[in-house]
């Protein structure tokens, strides 16, 4: 499987349930650059409402968004991948601000299908209680954003073929 580079940063972001920590690590190892999981800069605190079944307010994600912006600023140029549940237009310009050139990944699927998916999933703090929230929450990507839509259907090795034909696709990102 031919080694693509990529200097631009991807956020893959999507629901929870959609594949995000799957897909990441197998899109940045298709990219060549490295991938940074999302979750991993979560404070505890909000690891600790997730957990509880309790959805996270926007107050609770800046400081987790930021930290998600500042790794990304950090890859400028150089790339990367990682992973972002990005749901609303207010969380990834967010992310722009502290990284202009990002692209996103939007994984979707069926609520069916994700649901079925966390259902069968280990050792994730995110219940299935909270698909309801995220999807009530989700703002998909505008016209103006730099990013593509990937369907989660199918094997993670077809939904990582999709995102990197889709990427290959998109015009230079915006400045």
């Amino acid at each position: 499987m031919q080694q693509l580079h990529t200097p631009h940063v991807v956020v893959v972001m999507g629901v929870a349930g959609t594949g995000k920590t799957t897909i990441g690590p197998l899109l940045a190892a298709r990219l060549g650059v490295p991938y940074a999981e999302g979750d991993d800069f979560h404070p505890p605190a909000n690891i600790a409402k997730m957990t509880a079944g309790t959805p996270l307010t926007d107050e609770d994600r800046w400081p987790w968004l930021d930290a998600i912006g500042d790794w990304a600023h950090g890859r400028a140029g150089l790339g990367g991948v990682v992973s972002s549940s990005a749901l609303k237009r207010s969380y990834r310009d967010r992310l722009r601000a502290a990284a202009p050139g990002v692209v996103f990944v939007h994984l979707t699927g069926s609520r069916e299908l994700i649901e079925d998916r966390m259902s069968h999933r280990e050792g994730h703090f995110m219940p299935t209680a909270l698909l309801d929230s995220q999807f009530a929450t989700l703002q998909p990507l505008e016209a103006d954003e730099t990013g593509v839509a990937v369907d989660v259907a199918g094997t993670p090795e077809e939904i990582t073929a999709r995102a990197v034909n889709a990427l290959k696709e998109l015009s230079e990102p915006v400045r």
